[in-house]
């Protein structure tokens, strides 16, 4: 019996040139990719970066040069290279060039702390290491030894005029940072990119790529349940995923026309496919290495960017921004919000200050990017949207493998090339996420949702986010778009705390605008809840504080509210 599910109720709006289907790119590596579109567009500006303009040329100059680098010093196919980089020229060279040579990029945030850094090089058995020259000092208080490591300082591809400023592109905490003394580069293993770009030839090894086997990047999901784990996406995910977006974006997506803001961190699988695709459609991508919004919305004006990728906590900011309004936002052909859950609130609120719609879509690093978006013309408010060409989705019961009917909550499952092959050395973790119903392999996403009958996604919660009160069920996230409504809440994470007696109690943790501290008092909180919330979801509990912890891409960390509590 085929469930509601494997009819595919959301093909019905797609559009006339939108494939339910793609023709799947079966043997064709990303560096294969990469240099049909140098071909392509050789003269045309691949990237600009505080002024200084790469074509597509020279992109591929630097990358072949870095790629024969990398061979010489040993790295081989299927070896995991550590990237540890802010956004940069460099951290595309050397995206390329390990595609090129075969190795596997695991991408380290720029954020981590040396034991966070340490589990990751140690766990993915990273034996060369590409670092900002700023951050290696985290680096080296880990201990983990390396048969390479190259080093690339922020100013190596600025303009000339630029260089003896180069610190003025970063910010907060990377402007206190020193690059390591000179006599660093004298160690056995130790090199600057700049002078191994300046030495070897552009003439990098042929490696034959098994696109469905040979993993292109390892990155690490957040580890928000026990340790970060590898994510092992092939070629074959990243080429098909590129594919998939470009036919359903078919009308916003036109080779050799797109130009980009690259303001996402690269290091996250977000981020950094969305510097790829430009690189694969023949875009430009404006690099901003450590953006402010003043920056953000300059670049966007001043380099006539066609499309503009955030996450929700960039649009709530923006949203109430005064200069926001020098932006014609209309201009744009996509505005697209995702790697997180955009409130509904703040959704309408965009739309009636700019007059625009932002495309929510939907996408995780096992997923390699995107899965879901809303087509256009039927954007929902609240809705993820529907699944992308060659996409199936489906809900689930979170504890069996079993569909559950259309309308009901249950954790959200999908399955398509873009799925990773699995975790990294971790078969029990990969078997955990994978079930199988009448032949389809599905990969359960961790996230609490629901499908209307006509093929419409909505998320409620991470499955370890809900909360159990009485044995009744609550749901962070509905509980905070409650709170966001109240005009005097600026931010708000919801989470369980333990209750010998209950289970859990509902906690509100509420940054108040600066006009409402010391005025609104937590009797007020519930107070405005009993009529939009269940008694049950009423917060029992409720904290003011000046500061929301985030994760390093804006999101709310409900992990390390969590932590706070207990610590």
């Amino acid at each position: 019996m085929r469930f509601i599910y494997e009819e595919k109720p959301w093909l019905a709006y797609y559009t006339a040139n939108v494939p339910a289907d793609i023709e799947l790119v079966e043997n064709k590596s990303v560096g294969e990719a990469f240099d049909e579109s140098v071909e392509q567009y050789k003269k045309k500006t691949a990237m600009i970066y505080y002024g200084a303009k790469i074509t597509y040329q020279k992109l591929k100059d630097q990358v072949d040069r870095l790629a024969n680098a990398l061979s010489d010093l040993g790295v081989k196919k299927g070896d995991r290279v550590g990237l540890l980089l802010l956004n940069s020229p460099e951290f595309l060279y050397s995206y390329f060039a390990a595609a090129k040579v075969g190795a596997v990029l695991t991408q380290i945030s720029p954020v981590y702390v040396s034991l966070e850094i340490r589990h990751q090089l140690e766990d993915s058995g990273a034996e060369h290491l590409i670092c900002q020259d700023i951050l290696y000092a985290g680096v080296e208080k880990t201990g983990v030894t390396f048969k390479n490591v190259i080093l690339t300082n922020v100013a190596d591809s600025l303009p000339w005029a630029k260089r003896a400023m180069s610190k003025g592109i970063l910010r907060g905490v990377y402007q206190k940072m020193a690059s390591p003394a000179p006599e660093i580069y004298e160690g056995k293993g130790m090199y600057r990119m700049k002078a191994l770009l300046e030495t070897y030839q552009p003439d990098p090894p042929q490696v034959k790529i098994d696109t469905k086997v040979d993993l292109l990047v390892l990155p690490y999901t957040g580890g928000t349940t026990g340790a970060p784990k590898g994510v092992m996406i092939t070629h074959f995910n990243t080429m098909n995923n590129f594919e998939q977006q470009v036919k359903f974006w078919s009308d916003r997506m036109k080779f050799g026309e797109e130009t980009i803001i690259g303001f996402m961190p690269f290091y996250h699988q977000a981020g950094c496919c969305q510097a790829v695709n430009m690189m694969l459609m023949g875009g430009t991508l404006v690099i901003i290495t450590s953006p402010d919004l003043d920056e953000i919305l300059l670049s966007v004006v001043k380099y006539k960017a066609t499309q503009f990728v955030g996450a929700p906590s960039l649009f709530e900011m923006l949203k109430d921004y005064k200069k926001t309004s020098r932006v014609n936002w209309r201009n744009l052909k996509m505005l697209s919000c995702g790697a997180d859950t955009l409130h509904e609130e703040t959704s309408r609120d965009w739309e009636e200050r700019t007059g625009t719609i932002l495309t929510n879509t939907y996408g995780m690093t096992e997923t390699t990017a995107v899965t879901h978006t809303n087509p256009e013309g039927n954007e929902r408010h609240g809705s993820i949207g529907i699944p992308i060409s060659s996409t199936m989705a489906a809900i689930l019961d979170p504890e069996e493998d079993r569909y559950v009917p259309a309308g009901e909550i249950g954790e959200l499952v999908v399955n398509g090339p873009q799925i990773t092959v699995g975790y990294w050395q971790n078969p029990d973790a990969t078997a955990e996420c994978e079930a199988v119903i009448n032949g389809i392999r599905w990969w359960r996403t961790g996230d609490l949702a629901s499908m209307t009958e006509d093929g419409y996604f909505s998320i409620y919660d991470r499955k370890r986010d809900l909360i159990k009160y009485k044995g009744l069920r609550v749901y962070a996230r509905e509980v905070e778009e409650v709170l966001k409504e109240h005009s005097q809440i600026k931010e708000v994470g919801v989470v369980g705390e333990r209750d010998k007696l209950v289970g859990e109690n509902v906690k509100a943790v509420i940054v108040l605008e600066s006009d409402a501290r010391g005025k609104v008092s937590e009797k007020d909180i519930r107070e405005y809840c009993e009529e939009k919330l269940a008694h049950y979801k009423i917060p029992r509990i409720v904290e003011f504080v000046g500061e929301i912890p985030k994760t390093d891409i804006g999101k709310v960390s409900r992990r390390e509210i969590r932590k706070q509590e207990e610590d």
